[in-house]
């Protein structure tokens, strides 16, 4: 036995030829199962964008998910992890148009069809590259069922799914406020927006009050918006202007006439408690201006400059330098009361971080209100859990105020909305939002109003759970929920996990630009795959954030060292290895009795904690029996038991059935260790790990 298991435990030598036997025998495919595998057991994983490597964040999910799909498999479910990418509309734009740049070309030079070549040509190439990240972690998804948002089966899903809208009458098309991004010349959601904390300051103005010496003063962080203008806004509860509402005041600069109106959703608090109403280009405005019929005068354009409405003080001026000239004509006026210092936040491109303009833009819509319904009683009535629960208040504080969908874009790469003669493509997030059925075969294997006997719709929708992340709760993870409902008449998922967000030691958002992102394959390179989940799991202890800490992958490698000796020490010692154990027919020690007690409730309290997703304490549990009750104490025991004639054979058994039975519970948290020393031990009638029984209780 000693030439089989060296001294030392080399990961490099290990991890990679073990993931290729997994491959080999095909039990990622659940269709290749063994009989005992039956209950179906499904996970989607969320779809990482074709421009993306594998982030902390993304290790995580992934991890957890594996976890979850191991242990399944092992007891006996038929799972299925299906795995995919997002074409990510934006994004991937972004980078082939960088791309082009280096080289002097622009998608305009190149045309969209050629464009629209180039990015298949670098999905090709560079599109797969997480997915391969993701092997290297050890991630038994079934690669056979990969999908894409771009293939043509999903492409004709998502036409599907557009029609079927359409023909309900939730589409239409209309010009209206929208969040617009001059860098990328498309529009965005709210929820692909970004923010930033800037130091700016706060413009108090001066309006006057027609034929009046008195005035009203206002407080704006952008001056230049008021070009725009077309009242002012006060509180119907506020005293101070009860006298005033009504007037007509004089717009400084062009001085035009606009009225002073009352609004619920003017704040008391902010600045002077009056505001000025662009309803062009604040959404709030726009929400105010259209309950109020006021005009609506564009000053700011698509390309991010002032327009003809502007007039001549800023007409064709990009709209910082506007807002210099307004401040200056508003000292030459007097209206310029005072300035003073504000630190606030400014919505920025998710993708290129420019500063999102709000103006009036023609688009397509979805109605949101009968899917918004939907999505909130599926929740409301217990049909979905959120773990941690109180992730629902976000879920639900977003459908409860939500806004019609903007679903077009005006980029090249993407979905075209399949409306003739419209170039626009469809929201990104349009398309994720059918990922949970459209990958397992809708609408080809749906009809009259269910799947079709022996599909994968059939046999694998509704899927168990999704992990995911807290930021695209709303994003996606209610957009796939109504969806399920709208298009399938039930829920996409049984449960929701919002895992934790990875922080720096300090607690501050990880940056790859300011260098205090970590890269996990590095981690895996310096330490291995399995070290790299333990560090991962070990601080997943129920907090939603975690203070990234590398010496907990270092401690998962000393703890697979551990695994390493322990696991040698008893196949030196022993020539079987016992799968069962019953102490009744033993004559058991004192040290035994206690190995067994331990054991057996360290089982259950590991059971106990993956079932409730408390993964950070289930590895806890396995990771101090293992190193302190089993290797620290009992091992310590059992090398004079096994000199001892009458309690060598017993010692053997137990040794060899806590080894067993460690290996299996610790197989879904660090599958590649285990596997390898499953693979040397001298059992009969031997399995791979990855199928073998999953322990839940003592024998």
């Amino acid at each position: 036995m000693e030439q089989e298991i060296p001294k030392q435990y080399s990961p490099h030598d290990v991890e990679e030829r073990i993931y290729q036997t997994w491959e080999k025998s095909g039990f990622f495919n659940p269709d290749n199962l063994p009989e005992r595998h039956k209950k179906p057991f499904t996970i989607a994983i969320p779809p990482p964008n074709i421009t993306g490597s594998l982030h902390l964040g993304h290790a995580l999910n992934a991890t957890i998910q594996d976890i979850l799909i191991r242990k399944k498999r092992m007891e006996g479910y038929r799972t299925l992890w299906l795995p995919g990418t997002d074409h990510a509309g934006i994004a991937t734009q972004n980078v082939v148009e960088k791309q082009l740049k280096k080289e002097g070309l622009s998608r305009h030079t190149l045309g969209k069809e050629k464009f629209i070549e180039r990015i298949w040509q670098w999905k090709e190439q560079y599109g797969n590259t997480i997915l391969e990240q993701l092997k290297k972690l050890g991630a038994s998804c079934d690669w056979s069922r990969t999908r894409f948002t771009m293939d043509d089966n999903y492409q004709k899903a998502v036409k599907e799914a557009f029609l079927h809208y359409h023909k309900k009458g939730w589409l239409y098309k209309a010009e209206k406020v929208i969040n617009w991004c001059a860098r990328c010349a498309t529009s965005l959601s709210d929820l692909e927006l970004e923010y930033k904390e800037i130091n700016s300051k706060l413009y108090y103005i001066n309006y006057p009050i027609k034929d009046s010496k008195n005035y009203i003063t206002v407080a704006t962080t952008r001056p230049e918006t008021m070009l725009g203008d077309t009242a002012v806004a006060v509180n119907p509860t506020d005293e101070r202007y009860k006298n005033v509402v009504g007037k007509i005041l004089i717009l400084p600069i062009h001085h035009r006439e606009i009225p002073v109106i009352t609004d619920e959703k003017v704040e008391k608090e902010f600045g002077t408690g009056a505001v000025k109403v662009t309803p062009a280009h604040d959404l709030l405005d726009a929400e105010i201006g259209e309950r109020h019929k006021l005009p609506v005068i564009k000053v700011i354009g698509p390309d991010g400059k002032m327009t003809a409405e502007a007039k001549k003080i800023c007409e064709g001026t990009k709209v910082s330098e506007c807002r210099e000239k307004v401040i200056e004509e508003l000292k030459k006026e007097g209206a310029l009361e005072k300035e003073e210092g504000y630190m606030h936040n400014i919505a920025v491109c998710y993708r290129c971080e420019t500063p999102i303009e709000t103006i009036p833009s023609l688009q397509w819509f979805l109605k949101m209100d009968e899917l918004a319904k939907k999505a909130i009683d599926t929740v409301k009535n217990g049909d979905i859990i959120f773990h941690p629960k109180r992730w629902e208040n976000v879920y639900f504080g977003w459908l409860n105020n939500i806004r019609d969908w903007t679903i077009s874009r005006q980029i090249w790469w993407g979905h075209k909305i399949p409306i003739k003669g419209e170039e626009d493509v469809l929201d990104t997030w349009f398309s994720s939002a059918l990922w949970p059925f459209a990958t397992l075969g809708w609408p080809f294997d749906f009809a009259l109003g269910k799947p079709k006997k022996g599909s994968d719709l059939e046999i694998f929708y509704p899927t168990a759970m999704l992990s995911t992340a807290r930021d695209i709760i709303n994003l996606w993870v209610a957009r796939m929920i109504f969806s399920g409902a709208e298009f399938m008449g039930k829920k996409p998922f049984n449960e929701v996990i919002i895992h934790a967000t990875i922080l720096t030691k300090d607690g501050k958002r990880m940056s790859k630009s300011l260098g205090t992102g970590i890269d996990p394959m590095g981690l895996i390179e310096k330490y291995g795959s399995d070290a790299t989940r333990f560090g991962l799991i070990w601080q997943a202890m129920g907090s939603q954030d975690i203070h990234w800490s590398e010496e907990h992958v270092l401690a998962g490698r000393k703890f697979l060292n551990k695994i390493w000796n322990a696991s040698r020490f008893i196949l030196m010692a022993t020539d079987k290895i016992v799968k069962t154990y019953d102490h009744r027919k033993k004559n058991p020690t004192e040290a035994d009795k206690a190995l067994i007690q331990y054991l057996g409730s360290m089982q259950k309290t590991v059971n106990k904690h993956v079932d409730k997703y408390e993964f950070g304490h289930a590895l806890h549990e396995l990771y101090d029996f293992f190193w302190h009750e089993f290797c620290d104490i009992y091992l310590e025991t059992a090398k004079k038991q096994l000199q001892d004639d009458e309690q060598k054979e017993n010692t053997k058994e137990l040794l060899s059935y806590a080894l067993s039975t460690s290996l299996k519970l610790l197989h879904p948290f660090i599958p590649h260790i285990t596997e390898h020393i499953w693979g040397l031990l001298p059992h009969k009638d031997k399995k791979l790990l990855i199928i073998e029984e999953w322990e839940d209780k003592t024998h």
